[in-house]
């Protein structure tokens, strides 16, 4: 698995906990392991530009995500391949949100990562349905991930 991680922003980010929490994640998607992704961090301004010129909404989000290949997960004969794409988090707005919902800055931040690894596979959460199975995959990925680390 190639994934890059890069910190534009002045907070200190717990990269190598993003880059664990990514690979645990895309291996328990199925997503084949030369499959490639790019998390970025990035500071207020460029992440409301980014959401301004992408989603036509004003103000800084907590993460975007930019797909590059047509990929779902894989099943056990039909692993997907091929450059998944790009995750946008924006480390300020993380935090703000992890002190309204009572966790660490880093939880959060790994919540986001991967929220945006669900989207860059096509999963969304406009529909009431696609909420339960999008967030249902999140909060299973993120259970197994925190009792693997203990």
């Amino acid at each position: 698995m190639s994934i890059e991680i890069r910190n534009e922003s002045a907070v200190k980010v717990d990269e190598a906990r993003v880059l664990k929490l990514a690979s645990f994640a895309l291996d328990e998607l199925r997503i084949h392991p030369d499959s490639e992704l790019e998390v970025l961090f990035y500071e207020e301004e460029p992440m409301t530009e980014l959401h301004i010129k992408f989603m036509d909404e004003p103000g800084p989000t907590d993460v975007l995500s930019f797909p590059m290949d047509e990929l779902h997960p894989g099943d056990e004969n039909d692993l997907s391949l091929g450059q998944l794409g790009s995750i946008v988090i924006c480390p300020t707005v993380a935090i703000a949100q992890a002190e309204t919902a009572g966790h660490e800055p880093i939880n959060e931040m790994l919540l986001l990562t991967t929220h945006g690894i669900l989207h860059l596979l096509g999963y969304d959460h406009a529909e009431p349905e696609e909420h339960k199975v999008m967030f249902g995959l999140q909060a299973e990925i993120l259970t197994k991930f925190y009792a693997q680390e203990s």
